[in-house]
């Protein structure tokens, strides 16, 4: 028997106050959505032991990936990171303050610029995402490897359902 959560007694309120519902989907997003918060939270918190902010962890860790000689132009960095290249000029601008990234010209376009790791970029990285992966592992300890591979298929479909 599983132990009632915040969730149950939300969800029993609802039944008791609009009884001509079904709140059942709160069952799932409502347990997803505090997931999330918590998540996000954990997942903050270790890139601040880095002195890194959510947005520039994803623009280092987005040059990181892209490999030798880790460097992408500010419209790639808004597709792999999913915002505004306004928002990415602001990150990198941190960035570029922290000596982390530095902008130089493209050199297939005179008049564009791409954003490269520093050495001390590529290091504070490394170590973040080490970190990071670590930090993950500690969050997904209360499952079993059963459990996650089933939890990443449902998640796989569900958002292939979703278009995301």
């Amino acid at each position: 028997m599983t132990t009632p959560d915040r969730v149950d007694s939300l969800t029993a309120q609802w039944r008791a106050q609009r009884p001509d519902l079904d709140v059942s989907p709160l069952h799932v997003i409502g347990r997803l959505h505090r997931l999330a918060d918590h998540l996000r939270e954990e997942l903050v918190a270790e890139y601040r032991r880095h002195g890194l902010g959510e947005g520039e962890f994803d623009i280092l860790a987005a040059l990181r990936r892209a490999g030798e000689p880790f460097a992408a132009a500010p419209g790639e960095l808004a597709r792999h990171t999913m915002v505004t290249t306004g928002a990415v000029s602001k990150r990198v601008d941190r960035l570029v303050a922290s000596g982390l990234v530095v902008r130089d010209a493209d050199v297939d376009d005179g008049r564009g610029r791409v954003i490269r790791l520093t050495t001390a970029g590529r290091r504070v990285i490394d170590e973040a995402f080490a970190a990071h992966v670590a930090n993950e592992e500690r969050l997904l300890a209360g499952l079993t490897p059963p459990q996650r591979r089933t939890l990443e298929g449902l998640l796989r479909e569900w958002g292939a359902s979703l278009g995301v």
